[in-house]
């Protein structure tokens, strides 16, 4: 059963240190039983990274749009009552108390952590702790989900490390903000959210690139090639660690090979 020392150790043996920015994928189940689990997961990374390092993580919310893979799944053999029901209930976006979903329970302990910030795009949000946090979650554009105004670039300008946690590349947001640089006319689609504005529920719509993770395992597997990564045990679980910059810079050299601008892979 590995505790905090055991994890200090195997983080530490992989690559993380003090005053670096890391941005977390994880799941918890990959490292086994960990004693007192998803905090020490996250209370280990920090005692590592210092008082001057910033630990961040996804925490994006999809249950609140009806053009997500997720509305599709739930509303899926619905009638057109019970799916007017449905989006009657979803609920909207509220960025102090919304809960991450699909990222894992690390992430949404970090999300709930004392001090922590969240960027205010309501499907896409990030969460950070550390001296960084504010600035790099801070200006999330809500027609930007993972782009050039958002903690993805925050993050590039920041030399941010990625360390994929007992998850594969088709997990690394990072790879999305290549999305928006490989061309200067990326496909575009409409996306729609319910958010509480303050005086209510309100449904929102806007446009922006059409992200696509599909080809992203491919897409890691050939950046794990140029050995650009760090491999390592942490616990139970395969960990990675790199260079965010490293990794979308390859990811724009890739797509600009292997998609058309007006198109994506699927």
């Amino acid at each position: 059963m590995p505790g905090f020392g055991h994890l200090c150790r195997d983080f530490s043996g992989l690559g993380v240190g003090r005053g670096q920015v890391v941005l977390l994928h994880s799941s918890l189940s990959s490292l086994g039983h960990v004693e007192g689990g998803a905090a020490t997961v996250v209370a280990a990374l920090r005692a590592l990274l210092g008082d001057d390092g910033t630990l961040v993580v996804p925490s994006g919310t999809p249950s609140n749009s009806d053009t997500s893979p997720v509305y599709r799944r739930a509303v899926a053999g619905m009638s057109a009552d019970q799916v007017a029901g449905h989006r009657s209930r979803m609920p909207p976006y509220d960025l102090d108390s919304t809960p991450s979903e699909l990222t894992g329970r690390v992430a949404e302990h970090v999300r709930t952590l004392p001090g922590a910030r969240r960027s205010a795009h309501p499907h896409t949000s990030f969460a950070a702790v550390g001296p960084q946090a504010a600035a790099i979650t801070a200006g999330h554009a809500r027609d930007c989900l993972l782009g050039e105004r958002s903690p993805l670039a925050r993050l590039y300008d920041a030399d941010a490390l990625v360390l994929l946690l007992g998850v594969g590349f088709e997990r690394c947001t990072a790879f999305h903000l290549a999305e928006y640089r490989y061309t200067d006319h990326p496909p575009r689609r409409t996306y729609r959210g319910v958010v509480d504005d303050g005086d209510g529920r309100v449904w929102c719509e806007f446009e922006d690139v059409t992200v696509d993770a599909s080809d992203f395992g491919v897409l890691g597997a050939g950046f794990e090639a140029t050995g650009a990564v760090r491999r390592g045990r942490v616990g139970a679980a395969q960990a990675r660690l790199f260079s965010l910059v490293a990794a979308v810079d390859h990811a724009t050299d890739w797509f600009t090979s292997h998609r058309t601008p007006d198109q994506t892979t699927r």
